[in-house]
């Protein structure tokens, strides 16, 4: 695992747009945190390095949204979500070429696939964040020593 401590908000922001210009078809992205701690924030900047043009938010009362940019990006909440059959349909997006970044991902752990980027995300106060990472995968630990270059 490694780890990252990022100082503002614009560090949050420079890391998840070189993520987003790195991105790869069928890349997945699961982020851990407590409310508050800075995953959608991360998100919006994965999505600026897509070059997504919409206002990117939250998905916590529709499960997902999707948007796009040069890659498509699947933004899922998992919150809420706590029984199979309301998650079942998420899989069939894991496989269409696009980015999937899945927030509160724990709740839908028997889904995810093999290979995948685990962040955890801790609020350190202020603006405060150490970054953990575990790379699933070897697609994976070569995304993660570039982001992290």
């Amino acid at each position: 695992m490694k780890e990252l401590l990022i100082n503002n908000l614009e560090e949050t922001k420079a890391l998840g747009l070189k993520m987003g210009k790195l991105a790869f078809p069928n890349m997945m992205v699961v982020l851990e945190g407590d409310l508050g701690a800075g995953k959608t924030t991360f998100s919006k900047a994965v999505a600026l390095g897509l070059e997504i043009k919409e206002i990117v938010n939250s998905p916590t009362f529709v499960i997902m949204k999707t948007y796009k940019g040069r890659l498509p990006l699947y933004h899922i909440d998992a919150y809420r979500l706590s029984e199979a059959s309301e998650d079942e349909y998420l899989e069939e997006y894991f496989e269409q070429g696009g980015v999937v970044i899945i927030e509160w991902g724990k709740n839908i752990e028997y889904l995810l696939p093999k290979e995948y980027l685990l962040i955890s995300i801790k609020d350190l106060g202020l603006e405060k964040r150490k970054f953990s990472f575990k790379a699933f995968g070897m697609k994976y630990q070569k995304l993660l020593e570039e982001v992290l270059k």
